[in-house]
């Protein structure tokens, strides 16, 4: 599934990095954020297996990283509560002037509490839905309370969360504080989902029952079994992912998030020629990918070259015909690396002994293997990458048929 990396300027003028996914037609019916937990960022397994798993449902959703934290500009004293708040109206807008306004806020832990917020803020949100979320703001106060004193002496600190160190001062604290939740709650009216595993010993169970009392019909929960509240196991997180997604379209209008139709064949590709440059979308029964050339030759490089593809194939299937063969052998193959580059050379180059030189098609390829292998090991698999079916296809005679279809 295609991810499009985003840049985002906050209302204090901080870059906020985030990352736009996209169904596999690259045409989300609607758009949803995702904010991530307290401390966290949006490379968390966790996240990025929630927002992909909501991109099957034909949802477009941006993960980003709260002000202060992954590769977002600005400090963490910066990422108190409120401007995790303002950190998703931002993307809100963002969203909105660049792609469609979006409709459905995902909240992790204290990101849940953000996007209650957010969605009291924007009409354009239709739907909210929270995982391992706090009933009040405070209740991550815990979490640096063995700071609180030594604050109101230094004006700032550090504190260790998590096993990782974070500056934090007194506006830090005290905005966690200012926040309502519960009375926002009560108030949001609009459709809630609420998910949470009933022995999360982080946020404990006791918040979910808050939040699903607070808030008004329509309101859902679900119970997320013996997950753990970072949901480290991904089978926890695309869980999540496909049951919100169901959830949601409940509430949006039923839109058809089409797919090109491969006609029976294992493939089709296509180029607007009126929208688009070179850009093509390559469409299989179930993957999309897209093919682009490079900005020197003309086009907006959105994609690997037909060529990279080429190599592609070679390479994947290399790598998979080795895992089997050393599996097979009960050989200790750990890694696995080819390196593949196509070129045109000369027959002459390669001293190859022809009837007639000429420049002709040329594919190096080079292995690299990590594990406890002998040389003879060694060379036998470098033997064995030749007789992958991809490699002894290139090889081939090989016959294309095209025809008109209509």
């Amino acid at each position: 599934m295609p991810s499009t990396k985003l840049n985002i300027q906050n209302n204090k003028g901080h870059k906020l990095q985030a990352y736009l996914e996209l169904p596999a037609n690259q045409k989300p019916n609607h758009y949803a954020i995702f904010a991530h937990c307290f401390t966290c960022n949006s490379s968390l397994s966790a996240v990025k297996n929630i927002s992909r798993s909501l991109t099957n449902h034909g949802f477009g959703v941006v993960r980003f990283d709260f002000t202060g934290l992954g590769r977002s500009e600005g400090e963490f004293s910066e990422s108190y509560f409120s401007a995790n708040v303002d950190d998703l109206l931002a993307v809100s807008d963002y969203l909105k002037t660049h792609y469609k306004a979006p409709s459905l806020l995902v909240g992790h832990s204290l990101g849940g509490a953000a996007v209650i917020v957010a969605a009291s803020k924007l009409e354009n949100i239709k739907a909210v839905a929270t995982v391992g979320a706090p009933a009040t703001v405070t209740h991550v106060k815990h979490l640096f309370s063995h700071g609180i004193d030594e604050i109101k002496e230094k004006g700032e600190v550090e504190v260790n969360i998590g096993g990782r160190p974070f500056k934090i001062n007194e506006a830090f604290v005290d905005d966690f504080g200012k926040i309502d939740l519960p009375e926002i709650t009560k108030n949001l009216r609009k459709p809630l989902l609420i998910m949470h595993a009933p022995f999360d010993n982080v946020v404990g169970i006791e918040n979910a029952h808050k939040l699903y009392h607070d808030a008004h019909h329509p309101k859902s929960f679900v119970s997320l079994d013996d997950a753990d509240h970072l949901l480290s196991n991904s089978k926890d997180s695309v869980y999540v992912g496909h049951m919100i997604g169901t959830w949601a379209l409940r509430y949006f209008p039923e839109m058809t998030n089409s797919m090109l139709d491969t006609k029976g064949e294992q493939l089709v590709g296509h180029l607007n020629l009126i929208e688009d440059n070179f850009t093509t979308n390559i469409q299989t029964k179930k993957h999309t990918m897209i093919a682009d050339e490079p900005i020197s030759v003309g086009g907006d490089d959105f994609g690997p070259s037909p060529y990279d593809y080429l190599s592609a194939g070679l390479a994947a299937c290399t790598v998979m015909t080795l895992k089997l063969y050393a599996e097979r052998k009960k050989w200790d193959l750990q890694d696995v690396f080819v390196y593949i580059t196509y070129s045109k050379k000369h027959s002459d180059d390669l001293m190859l002994d022809i009837e007639q030189s000429k420049r002709i098609d040329h594919l190096q390829k080079r292995l690299k293997f990590i594990g406890d292998l002998d040389e003879k090991q060694k060379q036998r698999l470098k033997d064995i990458a030749s007789k992958c079916p991809v490699h002894k296809t290139l090889q081939s005679d090989v016959i294309i048929e095209t025809e008109l279809i209509k």
